[in-house]
């Protein structure tokens, strides 16, 4: 089915969007995304990828550039992290305002100040309400095959909204694996040709980005939430698309683990989730009832899995990698949210870890099961942990 590689998870989505013949990318370094652009100008370089590779002077103009090539029907992609995501901040809602279903891999980096290379997830949590689908990934396996499902879930004419791949930063950017490539027959026959309803042509001249008053604009916002609701089946229908081509899965929007029989779960996004597994199987063997929920879409929130995976829990601990400065990490804010009417909803129980880069052990995390369980933490604001 394809050739197995030892990859970083920056260059197993430069495979993905060499796969999904991509002929526009909009490249402009910044640690530690850098390396997804320079494995695609490698590409470029040997002969093995055809594009439109455009250095530009900032990571705005990325997205600006992104958006002029999908305006015009063509298939786009960027990258960036930080400081150049927040940079972006503007551009991501003209992005999704104009329903262009490009993908930009956020490679999460911490934000400043103080200063820092390290990675948390606070960069793109900023972002979530800027209209872009969120996906968390867990590794680089996952990352080159979201990237292909990023494209088919982002053109579906049910959702035609842009795609963010949400990458740990050096926790699996700078961490090799090994790594299955699809061979590019099989990608072609899962990924069809970008087909927009609408798009510029000299021919037929249109208006794109025009202004709009009162009722004219709610609906065009009501339009978006809408599609937004419809990428949940999307998600999940190209998930298991996917697992039928190449015989990986990811459960779609959430993916829950070991959750039979469990009475207490936690529940976490991104790279930290494989050393949750590893404490979840711990414990099971020690005989104690926990499992694992793994959000894999976080915008749009899976709120009907949630509710379906946490429903007549004893507690729920939530591991997030940000902070929502005056109240707790953002994921838990959601979830609690999500869980709020059933009858009989677990005690919800919040821990904010992994911050700039630190270490979130097998035995913090069993440290935060631990607390969870005997009622230990607070369930009013977000707990730092590790500190």
């Amino acid at each position: 089915m394809g050739e197995r590689k030892f990859l970083h998870a920056n260059a197993a989505i430069a495979h993905g969007v060499r796969l999904a013949r991509v002929p526009v990318v909009a490249a402009y370094p910044i640690t530690p995304q850098t390396s997804i652009v320079e494995k695609i100008a490698s590409f470029l370089a040997e002969g093995e990828m055809e594009a439109e590779y455009i250095k530009v002077e900032s990571e705005h103009s990325a997205l600006a550039a992104c958006l002029g090539a999908s305006a015009v029907g063509s298939r786009a992609f960027t990258a960036t992290s930080s400081q150049g995501l927040e940079f972006m901040h503007e551009m991501l809602a003209y992005v999704s305002g104009g329903r262009y279903p490009l993908v930009l891999a956020a490679v999460n980096r911490s934000v400043a100040l103080p200063w820092s290379i390290w990675g948390d997830q606070q960069d793109s949590i900023q972002q979530r309400d800027t209209g872009w689908i969120q996906l968390y990934l867990e590794t680089a396996q996952e990352a080159l095959d979201t990237t292909l499902q990023a494209y088919r879930i982002a053109e579906d004419h049910r959702v035609l909204t842009p795609v963010m791949l949400c990458v740990d930063g050096f926790l699996l950017s700078h961490t090799e694996e090994i790594v299955e490539v699809p061979d590019q027959a099989a990608v072609d026959a899962f990924l069809p040709p970008l087909d927009l309803p609408f798009k510029l042509d000299v021919d037929y001249p249109a208006t794109q980005g025009m202004g709009a008053f009162g009722q004219q604009y709610a609906r065009w916002r009501a339009e978006q939430q809408q599609a937004m609701g419809r990428a949940r089946g999307v998600i999940g229908e190209v998930d298991a698309a996917f697992g039928v081509a190449f015989g990986r899965s990811y459960g779609g929007l959430v993916e829950a683990y070991r959750m039979e029989g469990a009475e207490l779960a936690l529940v976490a996004m991104g790279g930290i989730v494989g050393t949750a597994r590893e404490v979840v199987d711990e414990m099971r063997a020690e005989g104690r009832p926990v499992g694992l929920m793994k959000v894999r879409a976080y915008r749009p929130l899976p709120r009907a899995e949630i509710r379906a995976a946490l429903n007549g829990l004893r507690a729920v601990a939530v591991v997030d990698r940000d902070c929502s400065f005056g109240y707790e990490g953002a994921l838990c804010t959601d979830l609690k949210a999500a869980l709020h009417g059933l009858a009989s909803p677990p005690a919800v129980y919040g821990f904010i870890a992994g911050l700039g880069g630190s270490d979130v052990p097998p035995e913090m995390l069993r440290d935060i099961i631990e607390r969870a369980a005997a009622g230990e933490a607070s369930k009013d604001e977000g707990e730092f942990v590790g500190i």
